[in-house]
C-alpha cells in the first residue's frame, strides 16, 4: 500500500473527522475521503464507519492510525538524529517567540546574531501557539512558560514582573479623583486583575474583556481603562505609564528551549547561547527595575 495514505487515517482519528484533518494536513475534504478509500482499498478492510455524524474509526482503523503515529515517531526521529550530526554554524534556523516578545525585546538580538553568524538563515515565528519542536516544526523556541514540555531541553532566560498600566491621560484623571471608579480590561487567560490591584481600588469594575496582548495595548492606548503588562512591555510602551498605588507583581519566567537531540547541533548551540547571554542582560527591565 501506499504509507503516505495512512497520514490522512491517522488525522482523521487525530481531529475527529474529515474536515479536521483537511485543516490540519492542508488539503480539501474530498482528498482526505479520496485517500482514506485508497487506504481501505489497500488493506482490503473498512477502516471507518459512515454515519451521519461523521467517520467513526473501525477497530482496523484504530489499529492503522496507531501503525502511522508509530510511523511518524519514527521518521520524525531520524530526522532529528541525522539533523543532529550538522557540524557547521550556517544553514536554516527556525525559531518561534510570541510577537511582542520579538517586537520589544527579540529584534535587536536577531539582528546581532545575523551579524555575529551570516552563513545562519534564521526564520523566526511569531506565535503564542506551542509548536511541536520534535517534528522539526521549530528547532528553537522562547516562552513564557511555568512549565515548559519537560521533554525539552532548556535554560531560563529571566524572572519576570509584571505592573498596571494605563494610558497618561487616564492616569491623570485617576490622580485628579482618588474616588474615581477604575476601569479594568481583563485579558481573558487571566482569571482576577490580582488582590494588589483589588485593595488599591476596591470600586473597580471589568470595563472589557480581550483575549489578544496587541488589541490590550491598543486599548489602554485609547484610554479604556487599566490593566496587567509585563514590565518589558508596559516600560517600553512611551504612550502607558504605571498606575500609582499598586506593587510589582510576579509574573511568569521566559525560557529558551529545543529539543535535546538538538541542543549540540552547533548552530542551535549557537543561537541559544547568544541569545541567552544577551536577554540575561535584559533582566533589569524584565524585572521592572
Amino acid at each position: 500500500m501506499n504509507w503516505d495514505d495512512l497520514r490522512y487515517v491517522l488525522e482523521t482519528v487525530r481531529q475527529g473527522g474529515l474536515s479536521g484533518a483537511a485543516r490540519a494536513l492542508g488539503v480539501n475534504h474530498a482528498t482526505v475521503a479520496r485517500r482514506i478509500t485508497a487506504a481501505e482499498d489497500s488493506l482490503g478492510t473498512p477502516l471507518f464507519d459512515r454515519r451521519l455524524t461523521g467517520y467513526v474509526p473501525t477497530e482496523a482503523g484504530q489499529d492503522a492510525a496507531r501503525a502511522a503515529e508509530d510511523i511518524d515517531a519514527r521518521h520524525a526521529a531520524l530526522t532529528r538524529a541525522i539533523a543532529a550530526r550538522d557540524a557547521m554554524i550556517s544553514g536554516p534556523l527556525t525559531i518561534t517567540a510570541p510577537q511582542l516578545l520579538i517586537q520589544y525585546t527579540l529584534a535587536p538580538v536577531l539582528r546581532d546574531f545575523a551579524a555575529a553568524y551570516p552563513d545562519v538563515q534564521v526564520t523566526a515565528l511569531g506565535a503564542n501557539a506551542p509548536l511541536n519542536l520534535a517534528h522539526r516544526e521549530a528547532d528553537v523556541a522562547i516562552r513564557i512558560s511555568n512549565d515548559p514540555d519537560p521533554d525539552l531541553f532548556g535554560r531560563k532566560v529571566a524572572e519576570q514582573r509584571a505592573a498596571v498600566y494605563a494610558s497618561h491621560s487616564y492616569v491623570a484623571q485617576l490622580q485628579a479623583d482618588p474616588d474615581q471608579r477604575l476601569e479594568w480590561i481583563r485579558f481573558l487567560h487571566w482569571q482576577r486583575p490580582g488582590a494588589a490591584v483589588e485593595a488599591a481600588y476596591p470600586n473597580m469594575r471589568i470595563a472589557m474583556h480581550l483575549d489578544d496582548m496587541v488589541a490590550m495595548l491598543g486599548a489602554l492606548r485609547a484610554g479604556i481603562g487599566a490593566s496587567r503588562l509585563p514590565c518589558f512591555l508596559g516600560d517600553s510602551d512611551s504612550e502607558l505609564i504605571r498606575v500609582p498605588g499598586i506593587p510589582l507583581q510576579p509574573y511568569t519566567p521566559i525560557w529558551i528551549l529545543t529539543h535535546s537531540d538538538m541542543r549540540h547541533v552547533p548552530r542551535i548551540a549557537a543561537f541559544t547561547d547568544f541569545v541567552w547571554t544577551a536577554m540575561r542582560s535584559m533582566r533589569p527591565a524584565f524585572l521592572g527595575d
